[in-house]
């Protein structure tokens, strides 16, 4: 099965290579029950494990918030990545040779654009001469003498690749010419710069600090550039390019990544120095937008990693205005945000060297106030609270903040804060906040009826209670007679003639499919080979639940035919259910021919059913 996806034979050999125990046991602490290990699902918040893993199938699933699949998958899942990223670094641990190109034509992912390819050794052959540049040369005392100064250490500049551009024109580019680099694709790609009078090439980066952009691999794509003395601009990031996109890319979120898994919080910076002095007070769940804005994009990729975000910008007016448009950008992407507040218009860097790793830690990162807090001292700055009616201009707007929480709790608590500041009546304010509530109900004519109901005002939070629900018969047999076929081929083979695609759910009918296809090829059951040939966060997730549905003993015929007769009935009970209503319809409107007509096709289906 290619169809535009990874080869089977790739997806087979990566996930023979790793058991999942292992692969899922580096970030989950399991507990042997019975069959199946358990333990807390690294995906969501849980006191009671739910989350299993089946050595005897290589898949995992999570019956709180239904992850599952395959070793794939879960790297997939856990790390950020692309189906395809996961299978590449899952491979690479394994040592294997694999190519996702099957017949070169039909891919999941493009084959290495060979430009692509020379650029990024160019990249990594720029890191590699800054970095003995810094360190080796004279050029780079005076580079490595202003990092110390900045409290950058060897150890430092060492973890995070740090090198110096010398003040020459040519340095980068002889070298990336005497090893038959194409300049035209090194200057298309940002390492180099065209001289104006079109006679050759001249370095991007001179006299610079060079601090290197890294991809998820850990590859150098990109580099920012600091000046060390007076000039402009103080900072200069590479280029896009085929390698870098800046609204995509978090700097040091290939080295953070372990610890903001483990977390499930990251804190956001917003430059290379913030990140470094951070890392070494400790903080290594730190990434940066470097200097950028912060995007939908960046905002995406954080949740895929994390829950909890806290914004450690800078402390003077420009940091708190790019802290105060972040927050509605992480938050609608699903995060949990917190705001470090930096006293004196300080940069955490300076912060850092101002009063020390602990204090800033403590004072700064773990004393991060709720996002509404920071909302709050954000918009008081506007206002000059000595005068009355400021003072009540500013509360009349807080209180408009406060009623937008879903939480009562948090409502009551942020009221009693400004209440108790200005010394007015709790009641009148809380009153002022549910009128301010009410009003916005009837504003919203959508009511409950938007893509996530449990996170707006009515719902506080909360999902709406459901009532535990039977599952349909033809749902119960379809979910039944699916954990037999991804056991037992002779029985999907069987299916396939007797009931073909009338499976009535489209996502069993996707998996149904898969499997015919599957076993078309002449493959041997393999649940976690199968369920990785889906592709398909969504189809391997309940193919995984899937799994667990206990078919040891075996399922004999007549139960699979018992199955494949209920999945057939249902069709035609709905056929009758509406062919009853019309017959209804006709009587009412007192057409007594068309309601004779519906009696006796009514009565040929019901024969249909007792007869199937």
């Amino acid at each position: 099965m290619s169809n535009g996806r990874i080869p089977d034979d790739v997806i087979d050999a990566v996930l023979k290579a790793h058991d999942i125990v292992e692969v899922v046991g580096r970030h989950v602490h399991l507990t042997k029950q019975g069959r199946y290990l358990k333990g807390l699902c690294p995906f969501h918040s849980e006191k009671t494990p739910s989350f299993t893993v089946s050595p005897e199938r290589q898949t995992f699933h999570c019956f709180g918030c239904g992850a599952g699949g395959s070793a794939i998958r879960f790297i997939s899942e856990i790390e950020g990545l692309s189906f395809g990223q996961a299978l590449r670094k899952l491979a690479e641990e394994a040592k294997l040779s694999v190519s996702l190109g099957g017949d070169g034509t039909e891919r999941s992912e493009p084959r290495e654009n060979p430009e692509r390819a020379r650029l990024q050794a160019g990249y990594e052959l720029a890191d590699k001469l800054y970095q003995y540049i810094l360190h080796n040369t004279e050029q780079g005392k005076v580079a490595k003498e202003y990092l110390k100064q900045r409290g950058i250490d060897d150890k430092l500049m060492e973890a995070f690749g740090i090198g110096y551009a010398p003040d020459r024109w040519d340095t980068l580019v002889k070298l990336l010419d005497k090893n038959q680099f194409p300049l035209t694709l090194m200057e298309q790609g940002g390492l180099i710069s065209a001289k104006q009078d079109g006679s050759g090439y001249v370095d991007k980066f001179r006299d610079r600090v060079m601090f290197p952009i890294k991809d998820w691999k850990g590859q150098t794509i990109a580099f920012g550039g600091r000046i060390m003395g007076q000039g402009q601009p103080k900072y200069m990031n590479s280029p896009e390019s085929m390698l870098f996109h800046k609204s995509r890319i978090l700097y040091n979120l290939h080295a953070a990544r372990p610890q903001i898994r483990k977390t499930q919080e990251l804190v956001l910076f917003e430059g290379y120095m913030d990140v470094m002095r951070s890392w070494d007070a400790g903080v290594h769940n730190g990434v940066a937008t470097m200097g950028t804005a912060l995007t939908q994009e960046h905002a995406e990729a954080i949740r895929r990693l994390a829950e909890r975000v806290i914004i450690a910008y800078d402390g003077d007016g420009a940091g708190q205005t790019a802290a105060y448009k972040s927050i509605p950008i992480l938050e609608n992407a699903g995060c949990q945000v917190r705001v470090a507040v930096l006293p004196g218009g300080l940069d955490p860097d300076e912060f850092i060297a101002k009063h020390g790793s602990e204090r800033f830690v403590r004072e700064v990162v773990e004393a991060a106030v709720p996002s509404i807090k920071y909302k709050l001292l954000y918009y008081r700055r506007n206002y000059r609270m000595q005068e009355d009616g400021e003072r009540l201009r500013y509360i009349q707007q807080a209180l408009r903040m406060i009623a937008g929480l879903v939480s009562p709790i948090e409502r009551e608590h942020y009221v009693k804060d400004i209440t108790s500041e200005f010394r007015y009546s709790f009641e009148t304010a809380m009153q002022t906040v549910n009128e301010i509530r009410l009003q916005a109900e009837k504003s919203d004519s959508g009511g409950d009826n938007k893509p996530n109901p449990w996170n707006n005002v009515r719902n506080d939070a909360k999902p709406r209670e459901k009532t535990p629900k039977i599952i349909p018969a033809y749902q119960f047999a379809e979910r039944q007679l699916l954990a037999v076929m991804m056991l037992d081929r002779d029985v999907a083979q069987y299916v396939e003639r007797r009931l073909g695609d009338g499976f009535i759910l489209d996502v069993h009918t996707a998996i149904a499919a898969g499997l015919y296809a599957y076993y078309g090829q002449g493959y041997e059951p393999n649940v976690s080979m199968f369920i990785g040939t889906l592709q398909d966060d969504k189809l391997e997730s309940l193919a995984s639940s899937l799994t667990l549905i206990d078919h040891r003993g075996g399922v004999n015929e007549a139960v699979i035919d018992d199955y494949i007769r209920e999945i057939k009935k249902y069709p035609l009970m709905q056929e009758l259910e509406q062919k009853r209503e019309w017959v209804k319809q006709a009587e009412r409107e007192g057409d007594i021919p068309r309601a004779v007509q519906l009696l006796s096709e009514i009565i040929s289906l019901e024969k249909q059913l007792k007869s199937s």
